[in-house]
């Protein structure tokens, strides 16, 4: 730990090194992190506000919305600051605590994906012990149970990395702090903790995967023996669920369940489950849910109609 205290803040290199790339990004990724905290902040607002919407398919959805403002919160600021200023420096209490945020809240929402398709299975394949299974106290633990999961986890993968001595360079070849831009960066040998951070993260996503696709089968198989209509509104659901799924766990799978061996590849992926994901949930979410929109709607006119007798 002595050899740590060598390197007292990391430069982040970012997506590109050109002044006109770097203003480009600076007002495309300030507009994707205004719709992020904006579209899931609403999706939050309307599911607490709407009694219609209180069943636990949209309390996990809340819950998922929160997690991905926090997830792009720990990120996509200080990536879009960097982006007008020469000096992309972070201190390295910031770094480390960059990096416990971002394995925090993404395992959270990996965990959380996996309830929600947990959820659909029982509504679908068990619908007569849909409301005696998933109660509102079994959905809050199961929340709680992927909050602690994704800080256990956070916690070995931040302490495996503040272990290593770092005594320069402090040039790190990515938009933010992660585990394998840091090991790389370690002036000792890394294989050892390199093999474990990809055993714990692989294990996690790859098992988390598994379950998933093993739910959606399940779920599937069991809609031939269901009306047409039942088969249309199950879809519907399942089918945001999916394409969300796709979209957050094929990069993250890419990313963790490999020892990283370029860099500048895998700062490109990360901008897609740290931004874009985040920002096409709501949307994804909301297109095709009638319930939703119909909550939203309500919600605006609640909203306009009571700034109409204030004027």
């Amino acid at each position: 730990m002595e050899n740590a205290s060598c390197v007292k803040e990391f430069i982040l290199l970012g997506l590109s090194e050109n002044q006109r790339v770097q203003k480009i990004c600076f007002v495309i990724f300030l507009f994707f992190y205004m719709i992020i905290v904006a579209g899931n902040l609403l999706i939050v607002i309307t599911v607490i506000s709407s009694q219609r919407l209180n069943s636990p398919m949209y309390f996990f959805l809340s819950y998922l919305s929160f997690v991905d403002i926090c997830y792009s919160s720990v990120t996509a600021p200080k990536m879009i600051a960097n982006f007008l200023v020469e000096n992309k420096t972070i201190s390295f209490v910031g770094c480390i605590a960059q990096l416990f945020g971002v394995h925090f809240f993404g395992c959270t929402e990996i965990f959380i994906l996996t309830v929600m398709a947990y959820d659909r299975y029982i509504a679908i394949c068990r619908p007569l012990h849909y409301t005696t299974i998933m109660t509102r106290r079994v959905c809050g633990q199961m929340v709680i149970a992927s909050w602690v999961g994704g800080f256990v986890h956070s916690v070995v993968q931040t302490l495996l990395t503040t272990q290593l001595p770092f005594c320069g360079p402090n040039k790190i070849d990515h938009n933010f702090c992660d585990v394998h831009p840091l090991l790389q960066l370690a002036c000792t040998d890394t294989y050892a903790v390199g093999i474990i951070v990809v055993a714990n993260s692989g294990m996690i996503t790859l098992s988390c995967f598994v379950i998933l696709v093993v739910s959606y089968i399940v779920i599937l198989v069991s809609l031939k023996n269901q009306t047409s209509e039942g088969q249309l509104k199950a879809l519907s659901t399942c089918g945001s669920h999916i394409t969300v799924v796709i979209l957050f766990f094929g990069p993250c799978t890419f990313i963790y369940i490999r020892p990283s061996s370029n860099l500048s590849e895998d700062k490109s992926v990360a901008v897609f489950y740290t931004v874009i994901t985040p920002m096409l949930n709501p949307l994804i979410y909301t297109l095709r849910n009638e319930e939703v929109k119909s909550a939203m709607r309500k919600l605006w006119s609640r909203t306009v109609g009571s700034e109409n007798e204030k004027a």
